[in-house]
């Protein structure tokens, strides 16, 4: 089954619009002028077409029967050079359509939030995003490694999207069929740690009433992320060594050692050379661990990611459909001027701001309030500006 089905008849932007999926590796179909194909194979989660497509066929009834014969889940419709932009959901939001206005052919595909938008709902089962291309080629690679059930190191600053790299993996393997289980190191008490891994029996310590077969045994046929590795105790580090050699694991308190089949996909935001260096990571461990590299980039390197993350932020955090705002240009324009030391957790910060102070379904640069922002003027201030333009307007 494909992400989504596409009839592009009289969908001015599909040019631009198949661009965008591509850049994002959305799977896609099209179908040409069909009505109520008889006896089809091609199926899709979602149907996306033109407004004028709709009418053609007879309206929403027709286009329902058509989205059947695909077993999509929902319908998008697409209202292009409307004046104003505008999303509404019927039918449990099973049928969508979404206003778009006329786009000037200067904006690039990866700085049309609307296009950028629509791609993030026909394919909301996609987290990876994708609009820069040094993500593109990361997402690629990542792809080829899939393929090949190798152990993945991926190492980059905080906030880049480890963990959704890691899933992109896995959803992209020959195990994707099996469970995806992800711990962070950082975050277990390290006398639990070993016990959450292996797995242990009864008895086996102090509150074990009862026995747990630990992640590796949950993650079997699948995938475990172990993220932010680097944190994990050195002790265990030589237990971790010796069941990736040999896949099998010992439970605490049991004399039995269980065979798993795990990928292990590992993270971290630190230099291994210098926790190597500084006897806080095992050298051995690492290059277990380093089978294959990957890097996630900081957002200031990547700034044609910044609306397509941009518009699924806004979708995520939206209480409805319905309430998608629109952006303005010149929130556009501020966001690709801001540093984001923060990465994508900053800009996930100031979209959920935005989105509490925008009026009349828009996003304006008085929205938008970075941390540098909050740190250089008071938070009455800041909100106080936006309330007074939300009063000039009103």
């Amino acid at each position: 089954m494909t992400d989504v089905i596409i009839e592009p008849h009289e969908f001015l932007a599909f040019d631009v619009f198949k661009q965008i999926l591509k850049t994002r590796l959305v799977d896609f179909e099209t179908v040409i002028r069909t009505t109520q194909p008889k006896d089809n194979i091609l199926t899709g989660d979602h149907f996306l077409c033109s407004e004028n497509f709709e009418k053609e066929i007879g309206g929403q009834s027709k286009l329902l029967e058509v989205a059947r014969s695909f077993k999509a889940k929902a319908i998008y419709v697409v209202a292009e050079n409307s004046e104003i932009f505008n999303v509404e959901s019927q039918l449990g939001s099973k049928y969508v359509k979404i206003s778009i206005p006329c786009y000037p052919n200067s904006i690039p595909p990866e700085k049309n939030y609307n296009l950028q938008l629509l791609a993030c709902l026909v394919s909301s089962k996609n987290e990876t995003i994708a609009g820069d291309e040094k993500s593109y080629h990361l997402l690629k690679i990542a792809e080829r490694v899939a393929k090949a059930d190798v152990t993945v190191f991926i190492n980059g600053p905080t906030g880049t999207g480890k963990e959704v790299l890691s899933r992109f993996v896995h959803d992209k393997s020959n195990r994707n069929i099996g469970p995806f289980v992800g711990i962070n190191c950082a975050a277990i008490p390290e006398n639990m740690l070993e016990a959450i891994l292996f797995g242990h029996e009864k008895g086996a310590f102090t509150g074990a009433s009862t026995a747990n077969k630990g992640i590796f045994r949950a993650a079997d046929t699948g995938t475990l992320l172990l993220d932010e590795i680097s944190e994990m105790p050195l002790p265990l580090q030589a237990k971790l060594l010796r069941v990736l050699q040999e896949k099998i694991v010992t439970p605490l308190g049991s004399q039995q050692s269980l065979p798993v089949d795990v990928r292990v996909i590992a993270t971290t935001n630190r230099n291994m050379e210098i926790e190597i260096a500084e006897n806080r990571f095992r050298e051995d461990l690492f290059y277990r661990l380093n089978v294959f590299p990957l890097t996630s980039l900081n957002l200031e390197s990547r700034p044609n990611d910044i609306v397509p993350i941009l518009a699924s932020l806004v979708v995520k955090h939206s209480n409805s459909l319905d309430e998608i705002p629109r952006i303005s240009k010149e929130a556009i324009e501020e966001l690709y001027n801001h540093s984001w030391p923060g990465n994508v957790r900053e800009l996930e910060n100031v979209i959920q701001r935005a989105l509490v102070l925008c009026s009349n379904k828009t996003i304006e640069t008085n929205d938008i309030i970075t941390d540098a922002k909050l740190n250089q003027y008071s938070t009455k201030d800041l909100m106080e500006s936006s309330l007074l333009k939300q009063v000039a307007t009103a």
